[in-house]
């Protein structure tokens, strides 16, 4: 059995001879810690901590092997609040893209972001349901309300809207709108 009064005891005394204060650490980290530590991500996702003393920023990239955005390289902003893992992390899609649950400010429809989201849901939900997203649009739930009832009347002409997108190119009328993604 660990005696836990005497640890911290020890760690008073070390930090008392030493000098030095330690950074208390927060029930989100060790949340994020342990989440980090679990993933076993596909070659995909490639998940960067840009800063190693600020594990609630991460960059997410995604490169799809298959479907629509076959050949693109996606990443995303992850931002994870102190309120973690009670509070779903904001997600933000960098480059801008012709997607139904994705708006042109890059901000991501995905249900565990939002009314679905439960304290048991880890980063590596998260982070395969945005590759989900982007190898199955969902048109039943749009953010971007254009590219939905697209998807959903001429599915050929998605795909070339998405193509030409990816390629830089405007998109429904607008213009210089889409950053190259390939």
């Amino acid at each position: 059995m660990i005696k836990l009064f005497t640890l911290k005891d020890q760690a008073k005394a070390q930090e008392s001879t030493s000098g030095k204060t330690t950074k208390k650490t927060s029930a989100a980290e060790l949340r994020i810690n342990k989440d980090l530590s679990e993933l076993q991500l596909p070659r995909t996702l490639k998940l960067d901590v840009p800063d190693k003393d600020d594990l609630q920023n991460l960059s997410l990239v995604i490169t799809p092997d298959e479907g629509l955005y076959k050949g693109g390289t996606f990443t995303f902003s992850i931002k994870i609040s102190n309120n973690y893992p009670h509070e779903a992390p904001k997600v933000k899609c960098i480059p801008k893209i012709y997607h139904p649950n994705i708006d042109y400010e890059g901000n991501v429809c995905l249900n565990i972001l939002r009314e679905d989201w439960k304290p048991v849901l880890t980063l590596s939900a998260i982070l395969y349901g945005l590759q989900f997203l982007l190898l199955e649009p969902n048109a039943d739930d749009p953010l971007n309300k254009e590219a939905a009832d697209l998807m959903v009347r001429n599915s050929v002409q998605f795909a070339q809207q998405v193509q030409e997108s990816m390629k830089g190119r405007s998109v429904a009328g607008v213009r210089e709108k889409f950053d190259k993604v390939v």
